[in-house]
């Protein structure tokens, strides 16, 4: 009678044992998020004295208004929060997304246009066609879930860029103009390259394997390949890649036309949509030969899908266990970052 009588309380206590973590859980979330909100409004207001301080000693540099410091603070940080409810970004992606919105804006806000435009994009992305890519992707994760690593090697380069820009020319927009401002146009492309590069490589990944009825082919031998090999391209997913790169470039064009007054002074400025999609194809198909000779594909006969790992029940299809697909898609971003704006100087219209 006595263990009979004893089982619900012992029952009862571990209910309510439960209920103590969960609510410790949600305060533990909740500080958390008031900490990085405290944290990143404190660092926006560091930063903005030091701009004032440099301004008034310099008497060169321009001191950034406040209401930039704010919606460079404020707009990257709904986006993130949403991203996080939504499951696009974990936790280190949120935070890393942050950091990097943060920079894209303060420095112009064509380059968070841009930015903007590859997340939402590739975000929706993500999730259309999401039953067949489960049968497809082994490591196909709902809602894409990214974390700081992917969030760096996408937006690495630009912050970087970002940085540099304001270095130079400071926060605000410009056009390109490669006779005016040299430099400055030079990174405005680096960066609108790079970007460019991630949306393509991601829209070709996203929409290729729903929409081709085909089997892709590897765009170093040109032979038929299961879905979901490294360096597998389909004609859907090329496309795909140019109109990616031009959704960005386009986002950059609009931004312009909106925010800088002195545009007919300047070289023509629409060039811009037609260099972002070249960099979208580019940039997908670097990463896609990239990824056939660095990236371990096999066939697992073991769960019938493509994998990036060796085992007993894995065929090789092709590559070498050299890089991971952050870092493919990272090498892929810095080399049309580096190279694709000196074709563009050559080729732009005066």
């Amino acid at each position: 009678m006595m263990g009979l009588s004893a089982h619900p309380k012992l029952h009862l206590f571990a209910i309510m044992n439960s209920e103590d973590d969960i609510l410790s859980k949600e305060y533990f979330k909740m500080m958390t998020d008031m900490i990085v909100l405290c944290a990143t409004l404190a660092l926006s207001l560091f930063f903005w004295i030091i701009s004032l301080t440099m301004s008034a000693i310099s008497g060169n540099l321009q001191p950034v208004s406040p209401w930039r410091w704010l919606f460079s603070i404020l707009a990257p940080l709904t986006l993130t929060v949403r991203a996080l409810k939504r499951r696009s970004l974990n936790r280190s992606g949120a935070l890393g997304a942050l950091l990097v919105g943060f920079v894209l804006t303060m420095a112009n806000l064509s380059f968070f246009s841009t930015l903007l435009t590859f997340f939402i994009t590739s975000t929706k992305l993500t999730r259309w066609g999401a039953e067949k890519k489960k049968k497809i992707d082994a490591d196909y994760k709902e809602g894409g879930q990214r974390n700081w690593v992917q969030v760096f090697c996408n937006g690495g380069v630009p912050t970087e860029l970002a940085l540099l820009y304001m270095i130079e020319v400071g926060p605000g927009e410009i056009p390109i103009d490669f006779g005016k401002q040299y430099s400055a146009s030079w990174m405005c492309l680096s960066l609108l390259g790079a970007l460019a590069c991630s949306a393509g490589d991601t829209w070709a990944s996203e929409v290729g394997p729903v929409l081709s009825q085909s089997q892709p082919r590897l765009v170093t031998t040109w032979k038929e390949v299961p879905a979901g090999t490294n360096g597998g391209v389909t004609p859907f997913g090329l496309v795909a890649s140019f109109l990616g790169g031009a959704a960005v470039g386009v986002a950059y064009f609009v931004t312009q036309l909106l925010t800088v007054s002195d545009l007919h002074l300047a070289d023509p400025q629409w060039p811009i949509v037609v260099y972002g999609g070249v960099a979208g194809l580019l940039g997908s198909m670097l990463d896609s030969f990239l990824g056939a000779h660095m990236q371990y594909s096999g066939f697992d006969s073991s769960i019938g899908k493509v994998v990036s790992y060796e085992s007993a029940t894995t065929r090789r299809i092709c590559g070498k266990p050299i890089l991971d697909n952050n870092a493919v898609n990272l090498f892929s971003s810095v080399l049309i970052a580096l190279f694709l704006p000196g074709m563009a100087w050559g080729l732009w219209p005066r």
